[in-house]
C-alpha cells in the first residue's frame, strides 16, 4: 500500500498523473478489445486488423508497452537515489519480470492447469520487453538507447525480408510463410495461439522491445529539467516524426500488428507519444484532471485488474447454463443476449457488453483506489 504524494507542479519528482492516465487508457482498451458478448458480432473498431493495416484495437498493446518504457527511466532513477547497488536493482528487474511472465503463463493455463498450453502471451511479452529495456537503460546512455531502439527495427526488417523460410523463400509476409512464424513453429510447436503462428512470438518481440525503448526516450524527456512547454513541443515533434516514418516504411514493410512490423512499431510509438504529450499538457500542466480520473484509477492497478478481468472472462466462458428445453448456453452469451441483444442490434450489443464489463472493473479499481490498495509487482 502507499499514498499518492501531493507535491507542487514545479517538482520534477512529483507523480506524473498523465502516465497513470495513459496506462489506464491502455488497460481500458485491452479489456474492451478482449471482451465481446459474441465474437462474430464484435464491434468493428474493437476488432484487430485482419492482417495488414491498423485499427483502434491495434493501438492498445503498443500503448501499454510504450508506457512501460516511459516509467523505466523515472523509476530506475529513483531507485538509484536510494541504493548504490546495481545488483539490488538487477534483482528487482528479474523478480518483476519473472512474476509478470508467470502471471501470463498462469492465464494461459487457467482454468484447466495443463502443461499443453500456449507459451507466448501479452503478459509474457510485457515481461520480456520490460526486462531488456530496463537492463539497457541501466547500462547505456540515452544516445545508445536511441541507437538500440532503431537498430533492432533494422535487424528485424532485414531478417524478415531476406532470410529464406524453408518451403516459402525470403520476404514472404503471409501468416504461415514469414520468418517469425517459422521460428515459432520450430521452437514452440503445439504451444502457439494458432497452429502455425503466434502474434506474441519470439522474433516479433524484438521490435516490441523497440516500442518500449521509444517509451523510455519519452520518459527521459518527461523527467528532464526543461520547461513544460518545451517538453510538449519536443514530444509532439518526436511523435510526428515517428508517424511519418512509420507511414513511409509501410511501403517496404507493411504496418502489421500480428508481425509487429518495424513500420507498425514506429507508427504506434508516434501516436502514443502524441497522446502522452496531450495528456501531460492537459492533466499535469493545465490541471484538467476530472475527465482522466477513471483512467488514473485504472492505471494505478493496471496489471492486477487486467489479470482478474481475464480470469473472470474465462470463467464466464466455461460456465454453461442448461435450460428447460435441453439447450445450453455459455454464461457470457446468455448475459449478452438477455441484457443487450433484446433491445440493440448484435454489433451495438457487443459494444455495450464490453463497455459494461469495463465499468464493472472500473468499480473494482475504484474500490482499491479509495482503500489505498495499490498492488505493485
Amino acid at each position: 500500500m502507499f499514498r499518492v504524494r501531493k507535491t507542487k507542479i514545479e517538482n520534477r519528482d512529483r507523480r506524473i498523473l498523465s502516465i497513470d492516465a495513459m496506462r489506464g487508457i491502455a488497460i481500458t482498451g485491452m479489456i474492451l478489445v478482449n471482451v465481446h458478448g459474441n465474437l462474430p458480432s464484435a464491434y468493428p473498431p474493437l476488432r484487430h486488423s485482419g492482417w495488414n493495416g491498423l485499427t483502434i484495437a491495434d493501438l492498445v498493446f503498443p500503448f501499454f508497452l510504450f508506457i512501460v518504457g516511459v516509467v523505466i527511466p523515472i523509476s530506475l532513477s529513483k531507485r538509484l537515489q536510494y541504493t548504490n547497488s546495481k545488483n539490488k536493482i538487477y534483482l528487482h528487474i528479474i523478480r518483476r519480470s519473472i512474476i509478470i511472465f508467470g502471471l501470463g503463463i498462469f492465464l494461459n493455463m487457467f482454468p484447466y492447469l495443463t502443461l499443453s498450453i500456449r507459451i507466448p502471451g501479452v503478459l509474457q511479452r510485457i515481461a520480456i520487453c520490460y526486462f531488456f529495456s530496463a537492463i539497457i537503460v541501466l547500462n547505456v546512455n540515452i544516445r545508445w538507447q536511441t541507437f538500440i531502439a532503431l537498430i533492432l527495427l533494422v535487424i528485424y526488417y532485414f531478417a524478415m525480408k531476406f532470410i529464406p523460410v524453408p518451403g516459402y523463400g525470403a520476404g514472404i509476409l503471409t501468416q504461415d510463410g514469414n520468418l517469425a512464424a517459422y521460428i515459432d513453429r520450430l521452437l514452440m510447436h503445439g504451444h502457439l495461439m494458432e497452429s502455425t503462428w503466434d502474434p506474441e512470438g519470439l522474433l516479433s518481440t524484438i521490435p516490441a522491445i523497440s516500442t518500449t525503448l521509444f517509451g523510455v526516450l519519452a520518459g527521459h524527456l518527461l523527467k528532464s529539467y526543461i520547461t513544460s512547454v518545451t517538453k510538449m513541443i519536443l514530444l509532439l515533434s518526436y511523435g510526428s516524426v515517428c508517424i511519418i516514418g512509420g507511414l513511409l516504411i509501410d511501403k517496404w514493410f507493411p504496418i502489421n500488428k500480428w508481425l509487429w512490423s518495424s513500420s507498425y512499431a514506429i507508427l504506434t510509438a508516434g501516436i502514443a507519444t502524441i497522446c502522452l504529450a496531450l495528456c501531460y499538457w492537459f492533466i499535469d500542466v493545465k490541471g484538467y484532471r476530472r475527465w482522466s480520473f477513471p483512467f488514473i484509477i485504472y492505471g494505478m492497478n493496471a496489471i492486477i485488474i487486467y489479470v482478474l478481468s481475464s480470469i473472470v472472462e474465462r470463467i464466464m466462458k466455461i460456465i454453461t447454463l442448461t435450460f428447460s428445453d435441453g439447450s445450453t448456453k455459455q454464461l457470457h452469451i446468455f448475459i449478452y443476449e438477455k441484457l443487450f441483444v433484446s433491445w440493440a442490434n448484435p454489433i451495438n450489443a457487443s459494444l455495450f457488453y464490453a463497455m459494461m464489463y469495463v465499468l464493472i472493473w472500473l468499480g473494482v479499481a475504484t474500490l482499491l483506489y479509495y482503500k489505498k490498495i495499490f498492488i505493485k509487482i
